[in-house]
């Protein structure tokens, strides 16, 4: 281990050097907070708070704001520490998992100090006056013992190195992690192998096990010039393809559409559309937004950053005939997919365009409910404050981002809404990424 003491020239890059460092609270993005003996801050990955560690730094210099780093020794563990159920989980290795070190209670439990950390920092909220209690509840079926993994990613996205052969990324790399089998992977992700046999001139291979129904799907992205294998898999599937020169997905043979379940309800998702990677995600989603917003009868609600139409189909069956639901979507294919499973509800209408640019051209001044779910920058303070002079009784925020939620929750108080209720849910295990549900109600009593 180099001194750590040793001063080093301005500029001078500092990866490779290790410090031997005391590990301070979890930070956002799945790295834990540590400090050199000269008070440069460290993100230190495959730790935990309370661990002393041998860091090794993989990016930055010495006069580097911060330096990233991986524990690659641990002197003195944490009692919430396990063996990585992975082989590929590790330092230098696939970077897809964050916690696998972890127990899963203290997963969430990182998690949850996390979210209330953004909270505080950017929105100046406790817990307490989130109406949070702060927990992170698992999905149905994930509550696990310690070195088990839940294996519920439905949609996985496999590197093809220069030689065929599938692995994963590795952490903040282009540099690919060979692997035999992903942990995580849904058993019908896991059933295709995809990862037994070579994918020569492939850039990715995307593999899709729908939870709604029995179809599969893998999106094959050729390198420059690549021609497509042929597919063959050990269950049936359909094969689509990346086009290198617009970008569009496009059908080989089989459906162009997986079909999902969610609240009783059939949505087709086409050309690897956007929808909820965790089998449970989709209905847990849709409860916590429901049993919020309360909808009722003649209602009019914005169904925000709609995708293929998951929570206003959930809102039109709610409202009567009476009620009228707006969806908006960027997406060509997912408003083509949404309009399609919205079909039998004529109250739902959905819109094509940026939120931002359709939502002022609809003449809509007032409503009753809002629910967005927006990516993972959030919905912007001029979306936001547009949102809140629409005198919403209620509104639903969806965030799979807590920073982003913490920004924009600002952003609606300063808009005259507060936060009513905030639920967490754990929906990407042994990753650090979190699911949250908001539902804000205007703060001015009367309203």
């Amino acid at each position: 281990m180099q001194n750590e003491s040793t001063p080093s020239p301005a500029g001078e890059s500092l990866v490779g050097r290790e410090y031997e460092v005391e590990v301070g609270p979890v930070a956002h993005g799945g790295h834990c907070i540590a400090r050199t003996a000269e008070g440069q801050v460290l993100f230190v990955r495959h730790t935990l708070p309370g661990e002393k560690v041998v860091a090794r730094v993989t990016e930055g210099e010495s006069d580097s704001r911060f330096l990233r780093a991986d524990a690659v020794t641990v002197l003195d563990a944490s009692k919430d520490r396990v063996a990585a159920p992975c082989p590929y989980a590790g330092p230098g290795k696939c970077g897809g998992c964050d916690w696998q070190h972890a127990k899963p209670g203290a997963q969430r439990r990182l998690k949850g100090e996390v979210i209330a950390e953004q909270l505080q920092r950017l929105a100046g909220l406790t817990p307490e006056e989130a109406g949070w209690d702060g927990t992170v509840m698992p999905a149905e079926g994930d509550k696990l013992p310690p070195g088990e993994v839940p294996a519920w990613r439905t949609r996985v996205q496999y590197a093809i190195d220069a030689d065929g052969r599938v692995g994963l990324r590795k952490h903040r790399s282009h540099d690919v992690e060979i692997i035999d089998e992903c942990l995580i992977a849904a058993p019908g992700v896991s059933e295709l192998g995809v990862e037994k046999q070579d994918w020569p001139q492939m850039a990715t291979v995307e593999a899709i096990s729908a939870t709604g129904s029995h179809d599969r799907q893998v999106i094959l992205t050729p390198r420059e010039g690549g021609r497509l294998p042929l597919v063959e898999l050990d269950k049936p599937v359909s094969v689509l393809r990346v086009d290198e020169k617009d970008g569009g997905v496009h059908r080989v043979h089989g459906r162009a559409f997986v079909r999902e379940r969610a609240d009783d309800r059939t949505y087709r998702v086409g050309s690897g559309g956007f929808w909820q990677v965790h089998p449970q995600a989709a209905d847990t989603l849709v409860r916590a937004v429901m049993q919020g917003l309360l909808p009722r009868k003649n209602d009019m609600a914005l169904d925000l950053y709609c995708g293929v139409g998951l929570f206003a189909g959930a809102i039109g069956q709610r409202i009567g005939e009476k009620g009228a639901v707006l969806g908006i979507e960027s997406g060509k294919r997912a408003v083509e997919d949404a309009r399609h499973n919205l079909k039998d509800l004529d109250r739902v209408r959905i819109e094509h365009g940026k939120v931002d640019q359709v939502l002022p051209r609809t003449g809509i001044t007032e409503c009753d409910l809002i629910v967005l779910d927006p990516p993972r920058a959030g919905a912007g303070k001029a979306t936001v404050k547009h949102l809140s002079g629409l005198g919403a009784r209620r509104i639903a925020y969806v965030a799979c981002d807590p920073a982003a939620l913490a920004r924009d929750l600002a952003y609606f108080r300063d808009g005259g809404y507060k936060v009513r209720t905030l639920r967490a849910f754990d929906l990407f295990p042994m990753t650090s990424h979190v699911e949250c549900v908001a539902i804000l109600e205007p703060a001015a009593k009367g309203l």
